[in-house]
């Protein structure tokens, strides 16, 4: 009769652990091969590995679950419990989402981390009013400037259809003269070959993926800013993991972000290289363009603390003081 107990409260056991196993889906815009999807991979693999079978992350990249314009909202609405989005797309919801959009705010990488840091608490706190938490961020390489055509000074961006993924880049569209083309990252490549845009603000990385040199000759190394992806996670979704496998997630997601923050720099130089390689002019800009950028940057600037408000500020001054 005592093995006979001990058999049940052992069967009971593996039945509640089996219960408490999840599986959760995790969407990403961009292909398995990008850096930042590499990330997200490697910090799913990390969760799986060592939560003990309680939690398995899947990473579904190249937008195959959701789109990227869909990911924030699937994860905020529980669609989804966790995914990975470009934060910048995400301006008009909040204005602390496009601040490293700003265009040459932050244009290294150091600059970048002290930029994240000054703006950490209120990218949490924004994220934290929508029933989300953030995990971690995956920076992009800086971002330079992509065209079909030889570029010299703004001048030479008047009425060229320019790509543009979010508010920032539409305004930095409007402010060079050039004709802003809303495309998604899955569809860069075929914008460039059927002539719905001939430029675009980007990095190496998605030059190299998008085989750009089949359609653009020309890359500049405008650094215009660096922008970040990132992990989020859907409140509840965390609140109802045990207190270990929670401990699992954020312990993977703290190697994830200094990994990979770590590796942008010699990236961006092999992805630079790759573009040179197949034939693109990699260039720096002229004078007279980076002028023309430095004084749209400090319009955009000005206008994003403006909008902002006092809680703008407040971020903008810890950044400088720093």
């Amino acid at each position: 009769m005592k093995r006979f107990f001990l058999g049940i409260a052992a069967a009971s056991a593996l039945g509640f652990n089996a219960a408490q196993a999840e599986t959760w889906d995790m969407p990403a815009a961009y292909a398995a091969g990008n850096h930042i999807s590499k990330s997200y991979i490697a910090f799913a693999e990390d969760v799986t590995a060592n939560s003990g079978g309680d939690l398995e992350i899947i990473v579904h990249p190249a937008g195959s679950l959701y789109a990227g314009a869909e990911i924030l909202r699937a994860v905020r609405s529980g669609q989804v419990p966790i995914g990975g989005r470009y934060m910048g797309a995400h301006a008009k919801e909040h204005p602390i989402f496009g601040l490293d959009t700003v265009p040459f705010l932050a244009t290294d990488m150091e600059q970048a981390w002290k930029l994240y840091q000054a703006s950490k608490p209120a990218i949490e706190a924004a994220l934290e009013e929508r029933g989300m938490k953030l995990l971690y961020t995956a920076p992009w390489p800086a971002q330079g400037l992509f065209s079909k055509t030889e570029v010299n000074s703004l001048d030479d961006m008047k009425g060229v259809k320019f790509r543009a993924y979010d508010a920032s880049t539409s305004r930095l569209a409007a402010l060079m003269g050039a004709v802003p083309t809303s495309t998604e990252a899955s569809e860069i490549s075929q914008a460039f070959s059927t002539g719905v845009a001939d430029s675009m603000i980007g990095s190496g990385a998605i030059g190299v993926f998008q085989k750009l040199w089949d359609y653009v000759d020309y890359f500049y190394k405008v650094n215009a800013w660096i922008p970040k992806s990132a992990v989020v996670v859907n409140k509840a979704a965390f609140d109802g993991l045990s207190e270990d496998t929670q401990a699992v997630v954020m312990q993977a997601a703290a190697k994830a972000e200094a990994d990979v923050w770590a590796t942008v720099d010699d990236i961006a130089e092999e992805y630079n290289n790759v573009l040179a390689e197949n034939g693109m002019k990699v260039l720096k800009p002229s004078e007279a363009l980076a002028n023309g950028f430095a004084d749209v940057g400090k319009t955009m600037a000005d206008e994003w603390a403006e909008e902002a408000g006092d809680a703008g500020a407040v971020v903008i001054e810890a950044y400088r003081a720093n």
